[in-house]
């Protein structure tokens, strides 16, 4: 019998990501995310809220994009398996933690600071050359455009 195992998630971040590198040189991010449930309580007629909190990794390249564009309070989409690990604390007592490993990820919400690295310095210079050119360039004709889409 098939068997699936995928877990979607639209919440927001709880904290800033935490970046790890490998020893393979590989990065990893892990990041808390928070969706949350409101109704109605037929009972008292009252406005109930349920927060649940989920664990999520990321690998490799995408590691690097959750690290350096998400924040707290960021709304993401992610896309992944779930995955439980086994470890042992300072006692040596087997501990279990189920985490969602991310395929996927999608940054949502307001666009006001996303987009932009969160390190302080960090810049996109190449960017910001082309959009320079592109304001200074006069408006051509149809047949004076580049073949080369930018997307």
């Amino acid at each position: 019998m098939a068997s699936v195992n995928k877990v979607i998630i639209v919440g927001n971040l709880g904290a800033d990501p935490e970046t790890k590198y490998l020893p393979s040189g590989d990065a990893v991010t892990n990041i808390r995310v928070a969706t949350t449930d409101s109704w109605k309580d037929k009972a008292s007629g009252e406005k109930k809220e349920a927060t649940e909190w989920h664990r999520i990794a990321f690998y490799g390249r995408l590691a690097e994009i959750a690290g350096q564009y998400l924040k707290k309070g960021s709304q993401v989409y992610v896309e992944g398996q779930l995955r439980t690990r086994k470890w042992q604390d300072k006692d040596g007592q087997d501990r279990y933690s189920t985490e969602i490993r991310a395929d996927t990820m999608q940054m949502l919400g307001r666009r006001e600071g996303s987009g932009e690295p969160r390190e302080p310095g960090a810049s996109r210079p190449a960017e910001a050359k082309a959009t320079a050119g592109a304001a200074k360039k006069p408006a051509g004709k149809f047949d004076d455009m580049e073949d080369d889409i930018p997307f």
